[in-house]
């Protein structure tokens, strides 16, 4: 338990006050706690870490070193294709709004098919780049208002961003056209390496300050119904491949699934995937949410 000399934040799902720190550092600041809430099990940074507006919309969730668009794209192809080929059935036709849309990558590909694609980020030369051939918004308030709907809504990697994920989730949903759906991909709070095979290296490295909160599929899915949204299902996925954890428990870095490559094959993977979501430690979750 949390020593009674220190003072956290209540937990920002279910107001607890009962903690334990979890093992591990946060990479990028030191100084933070990483805090799991005993009652709900809610993962957060402590003390609370905001990072402002500015912060996001002048590039500095990538650290001190910048990417190209281009570059930035590159990293992001496959995790874009995969969340294109996953969602082409309900693209076609559909108005799309894509939360957190980064370097555009998913949206690129959607407007193949969709009627109509929207992208909202905060950070200014993503719109700069595409001047005006691709829509991106900045602002989710000032956009809200509008009142325009969509039958699709993603945010990808993106709400474990946000200091106020319920308050988003109740402004998105006022866009969210009545028959509609919003997918919300997550990094796990219970990914095998944290929890599972319990990697002091992966400890020290995948905890970050840009990631305020950590769910698993039970404080995602207490986030939606407390936005007022139903949870048709929350899906276990494994991003990364069995080459790349033997390697971090091996060597202690990343990169496995590069270096030892050689490793993975269509039939492992999809084994080793199946058996880590069987028992909820795959790295990332996908929950499908609509209208309660």
């Amino acid at each position: 338990m949390v020593d009674e000399q220190t003072v956290i934040q209540p937990c920002y799902l279910c107001g607890s006050t009962n903690f334990v720190f979890r093992q591990g550092v946060v990479r990028d600041a030191p100084q933070l706690k990483i805090v799991e809430c005993c009652n709900c099990t809610l993962v957060f940074l402590h003390p609370k870490f905001d990072n402002n507006a500015e912060h996001y919309a002048n590039s500095g969730m990538h650290g001190t070193q910048v990417p190209s668009m281009e570059e930035w794209q590159r990293t992001t192809a496959f995790d874009d294709d995969r969340r294109f080929q996953n969602l082409r059935d309900a693209l076609t036709n559909k108005r799309i709004l894509d939360f957190g849309c980064g370097n555009g990558g998913f949206l690129l590909r959607a407007r193949s098919l969709a009627a109509k694609v929207t992208g909202l980020e905060p950070e200014k030369r993503v719109r700069k780049y595409f001047d005006n051939s691709l829509e991106i918004e900045s602002d989710l308030a000032t956009f809200i208002h509008r009142a325009e709907q969509f039958d699709l809504i993603t945010a990808f990697h993106v709400i474990e961003h946000l200091p106020n994920p319920l308050d988003v989730l109740t402004q998105l949903k006022k866009v969210l056209a009545q028959k509609g759906r919003i997918v919300l991909e997550v990094p796990s709070a219970e990914d095998a390496l944290l929890t599972l095979y319990d990697s002091a290296a992966f400890q020290r490295f995948t905890y970050w300050s840009q990631h305020l909160f950590l769910f698993n599929a039970r404080t995602l899915k207490d986030l939606a119904l407390r936005a007022g949204l139903a949870v048709v299902g929350i899906e276990q996925y494994q991003r990364y491949p069995l080459s790349n954890h033997l390697y971090w428990l091996s060597k202690g870095r990343p990169g496995g699934h590069q270096v030892w490559s050689f490793i993975d094959s269509p039939v492992l993977n999809e084994a080793y995937s199946a058996a880590l979501a069987k028992t909820g430690k795959t790295d990332t979750l996908i929950a499908y949410l609509e209208h309660a």
